[in-house]
């Protein structure tokens, strides 16, 4: 391989004036992906990258993150694969498993027009046998940490022979975390005659060194970060264990004065489960991302501009190009790893010179990542407090009253009068504020203190309060400590009856499809539904009030994710064994 030294031909950002997609040469099914995504004038690296890699060449690009990276090498990466043979045609390397799933989903976005093709993101910390039967079907396009590449490379359930395009994403950081001799392995595992395309943040020694062994003759690009300021915008933050998300959302949703909400998650399937929660607690929500059909995308999108929905839920590629007048909020469900993407998504308020609020929900462990972006935006965050159930009790009987005249204006309110007349009668004493503070009570949904639900999230925002900057234990939806986790993975004497279904992770197993069997074939409804485990083979939910024997037929005859549930009382770990343990940690369905 030649070298860097003296440097292929260099471009600059300022050279020339972006032109359009259309412009750049893509073939026409990629042309119509862009255009479908809202995307009409490319990022300075992509007006450069683009064009260099599909005329073949290998690439050095100089770029942080946020500057538009993954369309630069997912497009051309698109371009050179053919959909219709199997076997992996394109590998790109990431330092993450967050990054993986992000970059994987981007290019499967951009791919809606090519048919049979197949991209698998494979990382640490996930099971490897769902990855490897992905990547048995035939995928050609692999999306991946470095360990876990060379996991697959050893096993042999990954063979390299037909790559052809090869991709290096945040070079530096993979480098700082140790994966140098990863790196130089699985690149010395391709073919001679395949195109790299190197980004990297910064350009130190060990990076050139890379460059100079592995690339031909590269183009070198190099893209200054720029910075933004947002200024009619609100921005918030406050801090929420991973697994009381959904349940810190809700009361945010509950208590907001906003028109509409954007809510942005880093996955597909992130926004498929958060919108199903959503749906659960009765919130007007949906989802989209790069699996929604456009056309459908299109109508969810009209139903949000129209005031028929309220809540969207989405990825960042499936956002881009959205301009609704009615968001008022924008929530960060996951905090975005570039700042620049932050300033994107929170973009989607307080436009022409409109008032917005952005929040972000931030993990004991990722307050650090907020100084980044307050560089970024030159605006400090504030950091705010979930809403007590006592204030979005507040909330709601106060948006209940101030309709209470206008249906007053409307009449026909006899029969409540003679109700309430009957009442005060059999009850003599009764102060009749007392009565329309328990009616009020009641039609907000405050069934009382013993019926309290939000205990457990309240605890643990004040643990996350008090306890700053805390290291998370698991990667998975639970935080909390393995042991205490084995003991409330099977029943607990006294509390709630617990079922067990024979469908987990493995299966593809979403909390959303769980409660709509068990809702749809067991006659329950959202309320009766309580905590949800999904684990690698099964999952366990408790159900207080029980199944009737024929709910319990009904249920062990359906089918969720294509399996039949076989829904059965989990009597907990056989004696002398310990309880089931997930292959990565349970999944909560509830907060």
């Amino acid at each position: 391989m030649s070298t860097l030294v003296p440097p292929a031909p260099t471009t600059d950002a300022t050279d020339t004036p972006d032109p359009r997609f259309d412009d750049l040469g893509l073939p026409a099914a990629l042309e119509r992906a862009v255009a479908d995504l809202g995307f009409v004038t490319p990022s300075a690296i992509q007006a450069q990258a683009i064009p260099a890699l599909l005329a073949g060449r290998d690439i050095v690009g100089v770029a942080q993150t946020g500057t538009g990276k993954t369309a630069a090498f997912g497009l051309p990466l698109l371009a050179s694969v053919d959909a219709g043979t199997a076997g992996v045609q394109a590998v790109v390397l990431t330092p993450t498993r967050e990054l993986a799933m992000q970059v994987a989903d981007a290019i499967s976005s951009f791919a809606t027009h090519l048919t049979g093709l197949g991209v698998v993101a494979v990382y640490g910390g996930s099971p490897f046998l769902p990855q490897q039967r992905a990547l048995a079907r035939g995928a050609q396009v692999v999306v991946g940490t470095p360990g876990r590449v060379l996991d697959h490379l050893d096993r042999g359930t990954l063979v390299m022979d037909q790559v052809r395009y090869l991709v290096l994403d945040e070079a530096d950081e993979m480098l700082r975390m140790g994966f140098a001799e990863d790196v130089d392995r699985v690149l010395s595992s391709t073919p001679d005659r395949r195109q790299v395309a190197l980004f990297s943040a910064t350009m130190p020694a060990p990076i050139r060194r890379v460059a100079e062994q592995h690339l031909h003759q590269p183009v070198e690009i190099t893209v200054a970060r720029q910075s933004s300021t947002v200024t009619t915008v609100r921005q918030t933050y406050a801090v929420v264990p991973h697994r009381h998300k959904v349940g810190a959302l809700g009361r945010v949703l509950s208590v907001t004065d906003a028109d509409a909400t954007i809510v942005f998650v880093r996955t597909r399937g992130a926004a498929e489960e958060v919108g199903s929660a959503l749906v659960e607690r009765g919130i007007s929500a949906a989802h989209i991302s790069g699996d929604v059909a456009q056309s459908d995308r299109e109508k969810i999108v009209d139903r949000l501009r129209t005031g028929a929905l309220d809540v969207l839920v989405a990825t960042d590629v499936a956002a881009r190009g959205l301009d609704v007048e009615r968001i008022g909020l924008v929530v960060n469900f996951d905090v975005p790893r570039e700042a620049e993407t932050y300033v994107h998504r929170i973009g989607r308020t307080g436009r022409a010179g409109r008032e917005g609020e952005a929040l972000s929900f931030v993990t004991p462990s990722e307050q650090s990542r907020l100084r980044s972006i307050e560089r970024t935006t030159r605006v400090p965050m504030e950091q705010v407090q979930i809403p007590s159930p006592a204030e979005v009790s507040g909330h709601r009987v106060t948006r209940l009253l101030d309709r209470a005249p206008g249906r007053a204006e409307l009449g026909r309110l006899d029969v409540y009068r003679e109700a309430i007349a009957a009442h005060l009668a059999a009850h003599p004493g009764t102060d009749p504020v007392d009565l329309l503070a328990s009616v009020a009570a009641l039609a907000v949904g405050d069934e009382g203190p013993a019926a309290r639900t939000g205990d457990d999230l309240d605890d643990a925002l004040e643990r996350a309060r008090l306890t700053p900057g805390r290291t998370e234990r698991t990667v998975s939806h639970d935080d909390r400590p393995p042991r205490e986790r084995r003991r409330s993975d099977t029943h607990i004497a006294g509390g709630p009856p617990r079922w067990r279904v024979a469908v987990g992770h493995r299966d593809g197993l979403q909390p959303g499809a769980l409660v709509g069997a068990l809702t749809g074939e067991g006659g329950l409804t959202g309320k009766d539904v309580g905590k949800i485990d999904i684990f690698g083979s099964f999952a366990l939910v408790d159900i207080p009030g029980g199944l009737t024997a024929d709910a319990v037929d009904r249920l062990a005859r359906a089918r969720v994710a294509g399996r039949p549930l076989r829904i059965r009382m989990d009597t907990g770990p056989r004696p002398g064994h310990g309880a089931s343990r997930p292959s990565h940690g349970p999944q909560r369905g509830r907060s």
